[in-house]
């Protein structure tokens, strides 16, 4: 058992930086898509493999361990992964929001907020709280990065599930 926590922060910080260049990568789709509006059919489409890979890396460090793992364990290392993951895609929110965005890219997603709301007829005091609303670069990433983590709690709860199971006798496993 020991040896197993030893390995959960080193193996979740290597494959974390895997899904992390994905990320990247997904987001590079996601930047460019209001020049190619095509591309966010990529972006989407990459967005959706992100369960399934989680999966396959907590597989493969499943597999690290010896073939057992603990819903816990899995579930730890699930966090982890994407917690990672976060830290690397969080320096190209960075980038994108304080040099890549034009200047009024986050004024005018606000504003257009506002008048969705005023149109829905939302309370004053929400659209208040928004308009006080502080939206840097730093901000962003940082919210991004709690997002992340928050997705990361949610999907490895199932890929805990699917990877702690028993095998049955007479399974085998390619």
């Amino acid at each position: 058992m020991e040896n197993k926590n030893n390995l959960l922060f080193p193996a979740a910080m290597s494959y974390g930086l895997v899904m992390g260049i994905y990320w990247v990568v997904k987001y590079i789709f996601n930047m460019f898509s209001p020049y190619y509006p095509s591309l966010i059919v990529v972006y989407w489409g990459m967005s959706l493999l992100v369960p399934y890979i989680g999966y396959v890396l907590t597989k493969r460090y499943r597999d690290d361990l010896g073939g057992s793992i603990s819903f816990s364990q899995a579930w730890r290392f699930g966090v982890l992964l994407y917690f990672f993951a976060a830290l690397i895609v969080s320096v190209m929110h960075y980038i994108f929001y304080r040099f890549v965005a034009p200047p009024d890219y986050m004024a005018n997603a606000v504003s257009q907020t506002i008048e969705s709301l005023k149109q829905m007829q939302v309370e004053n005091q929400v659209i208040q709280s928004i308009e006080t609303l502080n939206f840097s670069p730093i901000h962003l990433a940082l919210q991004g990065i709690l997002n992340n983590i928050l997705y990361g709690i949610i999907f490895s709860i199932p890929v805990a599930g699917l990877l702690c199971r028993k095998k049955s006798p007479g399974f085998q496993q390619n």
